[in-house]
């Protein structure tokens, strides 16, 4: 099993903010959901997007919902988190794209959401929301 995130801010947008429009990679063992590159475009309010993903998925991760249907700020892109047999799956409209462990899952969202909030300056009231979320994830997590 191998789960890797990626959230990125889309250049040439001036000083970064927390309203910078960006895109969220997914990639899993069985394939890959992006934001980036489609028509009509799916980029998002990425740092406003990130800071409810990690919300909503610690509070399903806590939880006993068998699914999450995440979708991101001001974007069609999302992802459905459901809970199997076996651990938990992830996937986008296009299919399953990883069968994981709530452990791997909630360490690929907290690096790239690490990475992420590096972007925004501290003063930025996004900023504040986003380290607040990034406190309150679980941590560690805890196999389901």
């Amino acid at each position: 099993m191998m789960l890797t995130m990626q959230f990125t801010v889309r250049p040439d947008q001036g000083d970064p903010g927390g309203f910078d429009l960006g895109d969220m990679s997914v990639t899993g063992d069985l394939g890959t959901a992006d934001s980036a590159g489609h028509t009509p475009d799916q980029g998002m309010v990425i740092h406003l997007s990130v800071t409810q993903l990690l919300d909503s998925l610690g509070d399903f991760l806590r939880g006993d919902a068998g699914t999450l249907a995440f979708t991101g700020v001001d974007t069609s892109f999302g992802l459905i988190f459901r809970r199997t047999t076996k651990g938990l799956s992830v996937a986008s409209k296009g299919g399953v794209i990883a069968r994981t462990s709530a452990p791997e899952l909630g360490e690929a969202v907290l690096r790239a959401a690490d990475r992420l909030a590096l972007t925004l300056p501290a003063e930025d009231s996004a900023a504040a929301d986003l380290s607040a979320a990034l406190a309150s994830f679980p941590r560690p997590v805890e196999d389901v």
